[in-house]
């Protein structure tokens, strides 16, 4: 007989990945309408609402990616901390890729922070199971 595995897989991964990536959307959606009637920055038109979307689903995809092959440890530590500095650093790299490529040299959005923030999101559905 086969082993046990070691780490749990939620058996609705993509739901709950696509949840988190609506939901990360919608919190900057909010953030960036109310940024226009608090600090006068640009409304957002349908497309920049678009391109947020798009962040966040490529950020949550890399989170998930990122924990399939570095699953949460199950106890608080030292170990989440490095895991989330490794995760959430390159992310912020990447992420200023995607914001030279949707907005080139004059952003008003900060798609990097997106990015990150949902990758980190996106990092924290598959878990390591304890070990005694």
């Amino acid at each position: 007989m086969g082993e046990a595995p070691e780490i749990y897989i939620p058996p609705t991964l993509k739901l709950k990945a696509l949840r988190a990536a609506l939901g990360v959307s919608l919190l900057f959606f909010v953030f960036y309408i109310a940024a226009h009637y608090i600090w006068d920055l640009p409304f957002p038109t349908p497309v920049d609402l678009l391109k947020i979307m798009i962040t966040a689903i490529a950020g949550v995809g890399l989170g998930v990616g990122f924990s399939r092959l570095w699953p949460l440890p199950p106890q608080p530590g030292f170990e989440r901390v490095i895991r989330t500095l490794l995760l959430v650093i390159p992310a912020l790299g990447i992420g200023i890729g995607v914001q030279f490529l949707l907005e080139g040299f004059q952003a008003q959005r900060a798609f990097y922070l997106i990015f990150a923030f949902a990758a980190w999101i996106g990092s924290g559905f598959i878990v390591r199971y304890a070990t005694d």
